[in-house]
């Protein structure tokens, strides 16, 4: 079996789970770190024909990550192309045990069955709080209706003000960020690498929760360890 991956989270669920299977991925596939694999180019911009001259037997890539017109354009050169849909938690499961499956996996690994015990037995959050998700800023962009990171946090007791958005992630002007009157704002470190530095200054008077962004929009074996990552740095925006 040889797989070409066009997404970082589930290149680590693969490289952990299937060894070997892999001869390709993307530039930004950085776990497991030390991979070493042929680069192919981004999840947006894949160079087709070096995905083609690795001659794989499944390209595996995700209906948000990866543009339709480059998947047509691989099933056109006659590769089969798995594409996956990841909008909440279970949903993840699901597709992982099934990417698995097609790259060759006997049965699914230790570390998927442990992350959806510990996803099924979160207790129940002691509050909830509102919050904006910021994922881009010039200009800003916060996370919107049906998203993955944005079940994750509901999840974790944190309902993100713009779930109800037409838009899956909607560009909002900082003044209405701030007018939306959120109990806190989570700023995650991709697809924009928000940091002390850069992010909270915008938010003056609001806590700032600043979080791993593998852990809260990775499905793969960050799910492991995902709820204490994220619960222990919003924990710390309120004691």
């Amino acid at each position: 079996m040889r797989v070409v991956s066009l997404v970082p989270s589930l290149t680590e669920a693969v490289a952990v789970s299937v060894p070997g299977v892999l001869v390709g991925a993307t530039d930004w596939c950085g776990h497991p770190v030390g991979l070493d694999v042929t680069r192919v180019g981004g999840t947006k911009n894949p160079g087709l024909d070096r995905i083609a001259a690795l001659a794989p037997d499944l390209v595996i890539a995700n209906e948000e990550e990866n543009r339709a017109p480059d998947l047509d354009a691989l099933r056109a050169a006659g590769l089969n192309v798995l594409v996956t849909e990841v909008r909440t938690v279970p949903q993840a499961f699901r597709e992982l045990t099934r990417v698995l499956a097609a790259c060759g996996a006997a049965r699914p690994p230790r570390w998927l069955a442990e992350a959806e015990r510990t996803w099924s037995t979160l207790p129940e959050p002691g509050r909830r709080r509102s919050a904006v998700v910021p994922i881009w800023r010039r200009p800003w962009m916060v996370l919107g209706r049906d998203t993955f990171a944005g079940d994750v946090l509901t999840r974790l007791g944190v309902d993100h003000l713009y779930a109800s958005h037409p838009d899956r992630y909607p560009r909002i002007p900082l003044d209405e960020l701030r007018a939306a009157g959120p109990d806190l704002v989570v700023l995650p470190d991709e697809p924009y690498r928000f940091t002390p530095d850069d992010g909270p200054e915008a938010f003056s008077g609001l806590p700032c929760a600043l979080v791993s962004g593998r852990h809260l929009t990775w499905y793969g074996p960050s799910l492991t360890e995902a709820p204490r990552v994220l619960s222990e740095a919003l924990r710390a925006t309120h004691p």
